[in-house]
């Protein structure tokens, strides 16, 4: 992942490149190695975990995931967990800022930061029960708690994606704003002490 500062607030992006961002086994181990450094050098204030040009994250990498057997696939599960708790109890707040697809794993990092601000092309879901997979990093606890139980279970068992405005209504998301103003509009959010309020642990 890429790092740069805006206003006081540490930018983590994911690195252009072909395809929509994974969040492979490496994404993770470099995630919690910034994270981990934020925290020891206590130089920003908040931080914003950022799509790319085109899109945020779009889960695991199913790759990856395939090849897992029994104690393989909980250890991969369990690293996932302990990143997004991780993000879920920094002690800064942290701030999703979403544009493009936000799918599978890269809707449970999403939910895990204390708040989001997404573009009006943003689109969010858990595709995994089209591939007979559900989620194992936290999403089944958390998004019942921001949209309920209901909306929770069709987006989970369905697949269906939710549109950014959608997404606003149910409460997943905090903001919407342009695509230009993704940026500013997180790090602005970031800076607010009050943001703590959107962790959802």
């Amino acid at each position: 992942m890429e790092l740069y500062s805006h206003n006081s607030a540490a930018v983590l992006t994911f690195p252009p490149g072909e395809g929509y961002p994974r969040l492979t086994r490496a994404v993770l181990v470099e995630l919690v190695n910034i994270l981990n450094i934020i925290e020891r050098d206590k130089v920003f204030h908040g931080i914003v975990i950022a799509a790319h040009g085109e899109s945020f994250a779009t889960g695991a990498d199913v790759e990856e995931i395939v090849k897992l057997r029994g104690i393989g696939a909980q250890e991969f599960a369990r690293a996932g967990q302990a990143v997004f708790e991780k993000i879920a109890r920094f002690p800064l707040p942290v701030v999703a800022a979403v544009r493009g697809y936000c799918l599978g794993g890269g809707l449970d990092l999403a939910l895990a930061c204390h708040a989001r601000v997404a573009t009006y092309d943003a689109s969010f879901g858990h595709p995994g029960a089209a591939l007979g997979l559900l989620t194992g990093w936290g999403g089944t606890q958390r998004l019942p708690r921001l949209i309920g139980k209901a909306q929770a279970l069709h987006m989970l068992l369905t697949g269906d994606r939710v549109p950014a405005t959608q997404a606003l209504t149910l409460g997943m998301v905090d903001e919407l704003v342009p695509s230009e103003d993704l940026i500013a509009a997180a790090a602005r959010r970031a800076a607010r002490s009050e943001t703590r309020s959107f962790c959802n642990w």
